[in-house]
């Protein structure tokens, strides 16, 4: 893929870009490894006024920043706008909390006496400069929900985005240099992924982070192994959405309809998969396909439209093989399942819901990344639970039930990074973000997220 920006709702190109020659990479790798040299030193206090101006410069920007990235990657300029305010509210609270998460921790030598220590301590120490490698379905959250926790711990960023979404990528590096950060802090380096094995394997690069495709996250993981390397990936996901009989059908299937068709519906923790007990099965099905339908599809920067195009004409191909392979199969389609009339060149698809889905069909196992939702009945508790598990995914889920018995049940045996109860699933920086199977390892956000890119020094002191 060319690094450039193309309009998806028109497929016109606006600029391109060059990617970067050797001997820049080899000038950015250097000046990442001295500038670690340093700012490893600065104190809390000095990394949060920095944030803390991140912060503002993007409440400042927000309106702009908003329409790069629909120009870019075609999500509802008010979602974009959206997304830009919560990473500002991300940096404030990391530069709130960054010193208390990554206090020295005290260990109790009375329960070591056999160790000789008089005193122990944890420290958490910097690695170096972790490279990033990001998506572009969301393109400053996914980046900030790294490099926000990576600079107060002291490290240094190096960002290999998306090559959609270029305009943002140089946005961000400009972002931190206005802050204040030193130069060298947060460098966006334009390469293609044929690039990212040779810096992942230069020596002064500690560590890496992926949020992306399982193919992608494999060849990251692999090299990163091989250099000995620590990661963290998020690789996608087919999050189930689960109704009990319990719950208040009517806000279940309202609020289904956002968790399906957030970002256009290219969302790794988007709800994709609902399984609805057959007792309000009809009665939710209704619903959700209403909602669905009445979904206003049309150009992103238009303040009303709550669909815009798919990111790129290939994504959009990717989603109709999916459907056409499950209508061809069996599938019901109560909404949708085409594209709809009147947008020219732009890769729009309608919002959709497919139901009677077998194992036979690809779109049971595979994740739709657009606006295509599937409807599965199930009989009882153990049918929900075994629907729900059965994906090569596991990020995130939502179950929605006022069932105490149930809640405890789902708990305990959803495969998932997150359980989230009568509500959609949404990310926050208080919260750990990530997980299990197929959709990665580690963790972002929280403190839990903060320590990933952290050596963890025990401190021992004699008696």
């Amino acid at each position: 893929m060319p690094i450039a920006t193309v309009n998806p709702a028109n497929g016109e190109t606006l600029k391109t870009y060059d990617a970067l020659g050797a001997e820049e990479i080899e000038r950015r790798l250097a000046t990442a490894e001295a500038t670690f040299r340093t700012y490893r030193t600065t104190s809390f206090a000095e990394r949060a006024r920095l944030l803390h101006r991140a912060a503002e410069l993007l409440d400042e920007d927000v309106q702009d920043i908003g329409r790069v990235m629909t120009t870019e990657m075609g999500k509802p300029v008010k979602q974009a706008r959206a997304e830009a305010t919560k990473c500002a509210k991300a940096m404030r609270w990391y530069a709130e909390h960054a010193e208390e998460l990554l206090a020295d921790e005290v260990a109790d030598v009375a329960d070591a006496k056999d160790s000789g220590a008089s005193r122990v301590i944890a420290r958490y120490r910097p690695l170096g400069p972790v490279l990033a490698v990001m998506p572009w379905n969301f393109p400053l959250w996914q980046v900030v929900r790294f490099a926000a926790p990576a600079l107060m711990a002291g490290n240094v960023g190096l960002l290999k985005h998306a090559s959609n979404v270029p305009q943002t990528a140089l946005y961000l590096e400009d972002l931190f240099r206005r802050a204040g950060f030193p130069e060298g802090c947060f460098q966006t380096l334009l390469v293609g992924s044929a690039a990212v094995e040779g810096i992942l394997r230069d020596p002064r690069v500690k560590a890496a982070t992926l949020t992306g495709s399982e193919p992608a996250g494999r060849a990251v993981a692999s090299v990163a192994g091989d250099e000995v390397k620590k990661t963290v990936l998020e690789l996608g996901g087919s999050d189930p959405y689960v109704v009990m009989p319990s719950a208040d059908i009517e806000r279940a299937a309202r609020i289904a309809v956002t968790a399906r068709a957030q970002n256009n519906g290219q969302s790794c923790i988007a709800a994709k998969r609902f399984i609805v007990h057959t007792d309000v099965f009809d009665a939710f099905a209704e619903r959700f396909a209403v909602g669905m339908r009445a979904l206003k599809v049309g150009d992103p920067l238009d303040e009303d439209t709550e669909i815009g195009p798919l990111s790129t004409e290939q994504g959009r191909a990717d989603l109709e093989e999916l459907v056409d392979d499950a209508v061809e199969n069996g599938a019901t389609v109560l909404c949708g399942g085409e594209r709809p009339g009147g947008f020219g060149s732009g890769w729009y698809y309608a919002p959709t819901v497919l139901t009677d889905i077998t194992p036979a069909m690809r779109v049971h196992q595979e994740e739709t990344f657009g606006p295509v939702a599937t409807l599965y009945r199930a009989a009882g508790l153990d049918e929900a639970v075994a629907l729900a598990n059965d994906t090569p995914f596991g990020l995130s889920s939502n179950v929605w039930t006022r069932d105490e018995a149930e809640v405890d049940r789902f708990v305990r045996d959803l495969e998932a990074g997150g359980v989230f109860f009568n509500g959609m699933t949404a990310s926050h920086p208080a919260f750990p973000f990530g997980g299990e199977k197929r959709s990665g390892y580690g963790r972002e956000l929280s403190g839990h997220g903060i320590r990933e890119f952290c050596n963890i020094t025990t401190v021992w002191h004699g008696a």
